[in-house]
């Protein structure tokens, strides 16, 4: 009997069966990641599983998995003894563990050391790494893919790793951008809101270009302050906004007075929505993660992209966005030219983004697919 198809909405088998207990691993976990676990234990939850969510405190504070219906369990990011065995605990009494990112994964991996729990493992980001460290990658990723019972990629190149570095089982997830992170500000509301958001950002006669993203080395924010430097000669000269905190704000903040740069750092922001329906376009001049939460955004707010080619970008996007070389600048520099300039490409690209986007799944696709997986995993197979 199916553990999944048989519950009830409210977690309890009409068949007298108890309902499937998960427990959903994160790490430091992306802005991606979290708001994935977050809509998935609602659905989950919504479908009478019983959901507990590992993950530091921080990321409960932000993305409320108790508010879903979650049970939540701090649990550092960290791969110390003590971490695993906190998390060896929670997972005593679990008919399946889902971890979501490579250190998760790995956690989870050594709690279950031992136990015939299945293992789901969710790579949302491709990791980057140099030197030793690139070999330490390695041998992380081929431990975790041949600890997971299956290894669900958010893009076609991460299901293509997952499979080199050994797993047996390795499928393209569907990863819905949760409907409170798409652009609410449409229509009407975007009328209204543009002028406010322009004004309060000082573009209310000169074009709004936004960027989004912590501020770490795997964005491409050298690459962007060198591509403003050549729009610097435009008349009304642009200006680039980009929100986000993170260990280069200090380094970016000195070029960018430095060298008189058209670009205002705003730190993070609750309103990135809002902020992007203002823009005229929206940059992504680099993403580890493989669904970039700022591409889909921009495409639901029809707000044009330029985007560096990397990752899992190409086949998200489509042809709905500019694609430039990963680190150009002056590439990325001629494309924001060109299309500032170009306002029927910009018309195109915004229809073609309305197209792209209703090819993505939905949440509740979103949650079949993961359920599937659960019933696959933990349904008994029928005695000969």
């Amino acid at each position: 009997m199916s553990h999944v198809s048989s519950h009830s909405p409210h977690g309890h088998s009409s068949h007298g069966q108890s309902p499937l207990r998960t427990v959903q691993v994160l790490g430091g976990g992306s802005a991606g990641s979290c708001a994935h676990v977050r809509s998935l234990t609602s659905g989950l939850v919504a479908r009478g599983v019983r959901v507990t969510v590992c993950a530091p405190a921080t990321a409960d504070h932000t993305y409320d998995f108790t508010g879903v219906g979650a049970d939540h369990v701090p649990v550092p990011r960290r791969n110390d003894p003590a971490s695993v065995a906190a998390l060896r605990t929670v997972c005593a009494d679990a008919d399946l563990v889902h971890a979501h990112g490579l250190h998760a994964a790995l956690r989870a991996a050594l709690a279950l050391s031992g136990r015939r729990v299945p293992l789901v493992v969710t790579w949302h980001t491709r990791p980057y790494a140099e030197g030793a460290r690139a070999h330490l990658l390695r041998v992380l990723e081929r431990r975790v893919a041949k600890a997971a019972s299956v290894v669900l990629g958010s893009s076609s190149d991460l299901v293509d790793r997952a499979r080199s570095r050994g797993a047996r089982d390795a499928r393209l997830a569907a990863v819905a951008l949760p409907a409170r992170r798409r652009a609410v500000a449409t229509g009407e509301e975007t009328d209204r809101l543009r002028p406010k958001a322009r004004a309060e950002l000082g573009t209310t006669d000169r074009p709004l270009l936004m960027a989004v993203g912590s501020l770490d080395r795997h964005r491409g924010y050298d690459t962007l302050l060198d591509a403003t430097r050549a729009w610097r000669r435009l008349d009304p000269v642009p200006l680039l906004v980009i929100a986000g905190e993170g260990p280069l704000r200090g380094a970016l903040q000195r070029r960018i007075e430095d060298e008189e740069l058209p670009v205002r750092l705003i730190g993070r922001r609750d309103d990135i929505g809002e902020l992007l329906a203002a823009a005229d376009l929206a940059l992504l001049p680099g993403c580890p993660e493989s669904r970039s939460v700022l591409a889909q955004e921009a495409l639901y707010a029809r707000v044009p992209l330029i985007a560096a080619a990397t990752g899992g970008i190409p086949e998200l996007v489509g042809d709905a966005a500019d694609l430039v070389p990963h680190g150009d600048p002056e590439a990325l520099a001629e494309a924001v030219t060109a299309l500032l300039a170009d306002p029927e490409r910009c018309e195109r690209l915004k229809d073609r983004g309305t197209r792209q986007a209703a090819t993505w799944p939905t949440e509740d696709e979103t949650v079949a697919q993961v359920l599937s997986v659960y019933d696959e995993l933990t349904t008994p197979l029928p005695l000969p």
